[in-house]
């Protein structure tokens, strides 16, 4: 049987090394490959072709959801499966409007990976009960849906640079590696503050940092 091939996109060694050993125990799935942020997953993705990526939304040095974005514009023929440790409630619409054709909470990965794996592979959806009821429920009641979480009126961008925030780097540094200006970054904080109603750059970082660490959003709640 020959084996699909699977790449990693995941920043943190371990963690890849353990998804991999998981995958590579399956007669009909293959680790084949891995990268740690999205510039070397476009090498490996033009290098090896792989019939599946799984993704992390949190790259140390770029952001998962871009990965997604390319691979739908230049490779759709791949599909996409993401892994976050963040709110599915708030990523996995994003994540699914980008492009992914899967989401799992890193929580879940060693339970449903494999089975997740496999269905993208036919062509379908995976999702968890939950999402999929919270996603329908939204498309059925929208403005209601857009109510019941402040974030969800970042745009991908705005989070990013949110989630950025979130991780200590400055107005300068977030500028440099999203290939902006410094202006630009300042821009987008203001934009943030507004929508989340955070009065002070103090809160904001308070906030990010929180979101980044525990992957909720209590905090604003």
């Amino acid at each position: 049987m020959s084996k699909k091939k699977i790449l990693l996109v995941e920043d943190h060694p371990i963690f890849r090394l353990g998804l991999a050993e998981l995958i590579n125990q399956e007669p009909d799935l293959a680790a084949h490959g891995s990268a740690r942020d999205v510039e070397q997953a476009i090498d490996e993705i033009n290098h090896i072709n792989p019939d599946l990526i799984i993704v992390d939304l949190s790259l140390k040095q770029s952001d998962g959801l871009d990965l997604v974005k390319y691979v739908k514009q230049h490779h759709s023929n791949i599909p996409v499966l993401v892994l976050s440790m963040h709110d599915e409630y708030l990523y996995a619409p994003r994540a699914l409007s980008a492009g992914a054709h899967g989401y799992i909470m890193k929580q879940e990965a060693v339970e449903s990976v494999v089975k997740a794996a496999r269905l993208l592979l036919t062509g379908k959806i995976y999702l968890n009960e939950k999402v999929k009821e919270h996603i329908l429920l939204s498309m059925a009641n929208p403005p209601e849906a857009q109510e019941k979480s402040p974030f969800d009126r970042l745009t991908d961008r705005e989070l990013q640079v949110f989630k950025l925030i979130g991780r200590g780097f400055s107005t300068r540094e977030i500028a440099e590696r999203l290939f902006l200006s410094i202006k630009t970054i300042g821009t987008y904080r203001e934009r943030i503050k507004k929508k989340l109603n955070i009065k002070h750059a103090s809160e904001l970082v308070r906030c990010a940092v929180h979101f980044e660490k525990t992957g909720h959003i209590g905090i604003m709640e």
